[in-house]
């Protein structure tokens, strides 16, 4: 799809490289850190306010440490922390006799989904040939759908375990995932950018070799260098971020995660099973049918993997955003009509609920095919390696935050907004919409060193618009052209 202004962006160098096995099982392995995401959502409701705050700071803190140890010692180890944390945490959890126990393990489980969120997209970003980077690290996004889909499959059977203990099971059998990453980062080699950043020049010439399956890797590796040479200028990369040359980066780096939020997916999927009740479900067929939105999720998300590097991700995010937009007015709409502003819809026929649930199921579908999955790929691909790891903390940090806030303010703002809610999400969707349209680059099919290409690109288009704002002015182009080759 054309940026703005009808001009196609610029693909920067094509580099020699397969799709090789060996990378395709190293970015599915690597993946899978997705699947320790499924419990990023924990009900809180048992724990008091301080404590609640205090874990919260401690899941921050992990993304901000994390963000020195994926960049100092490579994303590979700080995969393996992150999965060796979320373990022990998940097994502290399972055995837990007092809450102290809960709350030390919950701790241990922020600090793995830090260290996971901030290193396994940057991994799948710089592992994967340019021309497949997209479905390659949305693979990441389906580990996170697949791990939901998976946790209310499980929920639904421990919640009739008779003795009450099966909660246990729900948050122990968290150690399954981390396991499989943390056995996993053993026998993953490490990126040759994050080599060639910690200078092993002549490792990361080798693993290029292997991981591209051609040998003629010398102008790739030759940009490698010179951006690492780029990023070793820059001592403090959480003070660069502020610097003007990095404010558009940054700006990503903040608004596509808060906005990844303020779709509404997270009060949606995490409380499916209490609006499919009040629309009528009962408890068995409420659980079924966040089942229901939970394939509905993996199986967009496959969707995504096969267009992203096709359509390009623009395309995605623009359509995506529609699709949620018509179907959030829907079921405004739908509840409105049933519920007023009383809340009370009497006798709710099962034909409305399920065309109520089909509309979710859609928007479902609409998020999974776009800002799920590209909330997590464009941040991890848009920045230069000199500031990539303090940009991608910044992004998870923006992601938490704003999945916390939500999700405890949800029953709040259904109780006083009631169908007004879903408006709620769906003017920020028209918002952010807006913003993708006219400020972000496309990057399908540029090779992820040479991104500076797509930014230039995107802010001449801008310029372009500016300038011709005035038609009588025969220099807007040139004068626009001239102002980006100055920036």
């Amino acid at each position: 799809m054309p940026a703005v202004g009808g001009i196609e962006p610029a693909k920067g160098k094509a580099y020699p490289g397969n799709l090789t096995p060996f990378v395709t099982v190293t970015c599915i392995v690597a993946a899978t850190g997705g699947l320790i995401l499924r419990h990023r959502n924990f009900r809180w409701s048992d724990l008091n306010g301080f404590v609640l705050e205090e874990i919260f700071s401690v899941a921050l803190l992990a993304s901000l440490v994390a963000s020195s140890v994926t960049r100092i010692f490579g994303r590979r180890l700080s995969m393996l922390v992150g999965g060796i944390l979320f373990c022990i945490g998940a097994i502290i959890n399972g055995f837990a006799e007092a809450v102290w126990m809960l709350i030390v393990g919950r701790m241990l489980l922020g600090f793995g989904i830090g260290f996971a969120n901030q290193s396994v997209p940057l991994y799948l970003s710089e592992m994967a040939p340019y021309q497949y980077r997209g479905a390659l690290n949305i693979g990441f996004q389906l580990s996170i759908t697949i791990g939901i889909l998976v946790a209310n499959v499980l929920n639904y059977f421990f919640a009739k375990i008779k003795g009450g203990w099966g909660w246990r099971l729900s948050l122990g059998g968290a150690v399954v995932p981390a396991l499989i990453i943390t056995v996993g980062s053993f026998f993953l080699i490490d990126t040759p950018n994050s080599m060639i950043e910690r200078g092993q020049f002549e490792g990361a010439k080798k693993k290029l070799i292997k991981i591209r399956g051609v040998d003629n890797v010398d102008e790739e590796y030759e940009d490698l260098v010179a951006a690492s040479e780029a990023s070793k200028k820059v001592e403090h990369p959480w003070r660069s971020l502020l610097q003007p040359t990095y404010r558009p980066h940054l700006a990503m780096a903040i608004l596509i995660p808060f906005f990844q939020q303020l779709t509404g997916i997270s009060t949606i999927m995490f409380y499916a099973p209490v609006l499919f009740k009040t629309f009528g479900f009962d408890s068995d067929a409420s659980l079924m049918s966040a089942v229901i939105t939970g394939l509905v999720n993996v199986f967009a998300t496959l969707v995504s993997i096969y267009g992203v590097d096709k359509w390009g991700r623009r395309f995605l995010f623009l359509k995506g955003g529609l699709q949620m937009l018509i179907c959030q007015v829907a079921v405004a709409a739908f509840i409105g009509v049933k519920f007023g502003v009383d809340g009370e819809p009497g006798e709710l026929p099962r034909w409305y609920a399920i065309v109520v649930v089909l509309f979710i199921c859609i928007y479902v579908a609409g998020y999974a095919w776009s800002w799920g999955p590209l909330g997590w790929l464009v941040p991890s691909e848009i920045f230069p390696l000199e500031i990539r790891s303090a940009a991608q903390s910044i992004n998870v940090s923006v992601n938490m935050i704003f999945t916390f806030l939500i999700a405890q303010a949800f029953l709040t703002m259904l109780c006083h907004l009631k169908f007004g809610l879903f408006l709620f999400f769906a003017f920020w969707v028209v918002v952010m919409s807006i913003f993708i349209y006219f400020f972000l680059p496309e990057t399908k099919g540029v090779p992820i060193e040479q991104m500076a290409i797509a930014w230039k690109n995107q802010i001449l288009l801008l310029l372009c618009i500016l300038y011709h704002s005035d038609d009588d002015d025969p220099d807007a182009v040139p004068h626009a052209v001239h102002n980006m080759e100055n920036l």
